[in-house]
């Protein structure tokens, strides 16, 4: 019997995290009246549809936010 170990640099290691509204909240330490207004200004990570009525974070966009490393995505201009 084989037995294969994992790094990180292996097939898991691509996997991403959605942390629900509780979680966000813990991670930043910011309200979510305060977390809303910043997503409409583009000063944080915006929130991604998981289901109907299910918004989540990705947990490395939060992880990065929280380092100072993370800057909103370019906003792409049509016909480019």
């Amino acid at each position: 019997m084989t037995f294969h170990s994992l790094s990180t640099s292996e097939p898991f290691a691509k996997f991403d995290r959605i942390c629900r509204e509780k979680e966000r909240r813990n991670i930043t330490g910011v309200s979510s009246v305060q977390w809303w207004r910043n997503e409409r200004s583009g000063t944080v990570p915006r929130r991604i549809s998981i289901g109907i009525r299910s918004v989540g974070w990705r947990m490395s966009e939060l992880q990065a936010w929280v380092r100072g490393e993370w800057s909103a995505p370019k906003a792409s201009v049509a016909g480019e």
